[in-house]
C-alpha cells in the first residue's frame, strides 16, 4: 500500500499549496491513502468546515488534528458529521468527534487512522499510550485492518520516540506532528513500523513556525505580546512522509521524507 502523510497545514499559504498538489501527487505516485494534519489550517489555529471540505475534495482520505483541534468554535459541532476528521483519541470521554477512523480505500482495503496527543509540555490529556493500546487491541493490524497510520501530535521528541517503539510491529507508521520542523530521523523500526519524529509543516518557511516573524521575535525580546500571531503568506513548502507497506503484513518496507517547494531542499520518494 502506498501511503502519504502531509504535515500541519499552516494558514492559507500552506493549505492552498497542499490542496493544489494533492490531486497531482495522488495521480503521479498512484497513492492508496493520503492523510493530512489540518489543525492549523484556519488562520493558523484550528480548522473550519469549509476548509475540511476543501481538503477532502482535493483528495485527502482523512484529516487529523492536535492541540488546536477546537480553536474554531464551529468545530465542536461539525466534527460530529465530519467522518474523516480525527481529533486526538486521548481527549476525555464525551469530547465531540472521534479519535480514530477505519477508512476504506478505493480497492476495498481498510486503514485505521488514529490521532493521539502527547503530554510533555502540552495540555495534559489522558494517557496516549493506554489509549493506543485500547485502539490497537480493538482493531489489530492484519486482522481487522490492512494498515494503521498514527499521527502522534507532541512537543517532546523523547515522547514521540518512546511511543514509536511502544507500538512497533503493531502499526504501519507513526509520524510526529506539531513542531512544524521536518526531522531527519526517518527509519523503519525493528518490528517493521515506519517512524518519523516530525513531518514538518505545509507552510511558509520564511517564518517562525509558519507565523510572520515580527511578533514572535518581539515576544522573545520584550517578553510581552504586542499583537496577534499571523500566518506567513509567502510561497509554501509541502512537507510529509511517504511509506510503502507490505500487503501481507501491513508493515513498512520503503520510506522517504517528502519536501516540495522552493524554501527547503526538495526530497521526493525515489521508489515511486
Amino acid at each position: 500500500m502506498r501511503i502519504l502523510f502531509l504535515g500541519d497545514l499552516v494558514g492559507r499559504s500552506g493549505r492552498q499549496a497542499a490542496i493544489d498538489i494533492i490531486p497531482k501527487l495522488r495521480q503521479r505516485w498512484n497513492l492508496d491513502l493520503l492523510v493530512v494534519n489540518g489543525e492549523n489550517a484556519a488562520g493558523g489555529f484550528g480548522i473550519n468546515e469549509s476548509i475540511y471540505d476543501e481538503v477532502i475534495a482535493a483528495g485527502a482520505d482523512a484529516v487529523t488534528l492536535g492541540n488546536h483541534a477546537f480553536d474554531q468554535r464551529e468545530t465542536l459541532v461539525f466534527i460530529e458529521r465530519a467522518e474523516r476528521l480525527i481529533r486526538p483519541a486521548n481527549f476525555p470521554s464525551g469530547t465531540p468527534g472521534r479519535g480514530s477512523a477505519l477508512i476504506e480505500i478505493r480497492d476495498g482495503r481498510r486503514v485505521l487512522v488514529m490521532n493521539l496527543m502527547g503530554r510533555i509540555y502540552m495540555d495534559a490529556l489522558d494517557d496516549p499510550f493506554a489509549r493506543a493500546e485500547a485502539e490497537l487491541s480493538a482493531c489489530p493490524l492484519g486482522v481487522a485492518c490492512d494498515a494503521i497510520v498514527i499521527d502522534f501530535h507532541a512537543e517532546a521528541t523523547s515522547e514521540k520516540q518512546a511511543f514509536g517503539h511502544f507500538v512497533d510491529g503493531r502499526a504501519s507508521l507513526v509520524v510526529g506532528t506539531h513542531t512544524h520542523v521536518p526531522t531527519a530521523d526517518h527509519q523503519i523500526l525493528n518490528g517493521g513500523t515506519a517512524y518519523l519524529s516530525d513531518a514538518g509543516m505545509c507552510g511558509d518557511y520564511d517564518s517562525v513556525l509558519g507565523m510572520e516573524k515580527e511578533e514572535p521575535i518581539s515576544r522573545f525580546v520584550r517578553k510581552i505580546p504586542s499583537s496577534r500571531f499571523e500566518p506567513a503568506m509567502a510561497a509554501a513548502t509541502v512537507c510529509g512522509f511517504a511509506v510503502e507497506t507490505d500487503d501481507a503484513t501491513g508493515l513498512a518496507v520503503k520510506i522517504s521524507p517528502v519536501r516540495i517547494g522552493a524554501r527547503l531542499e526538495p526530497v521526493e520518494p525515489a521508489f515511486w
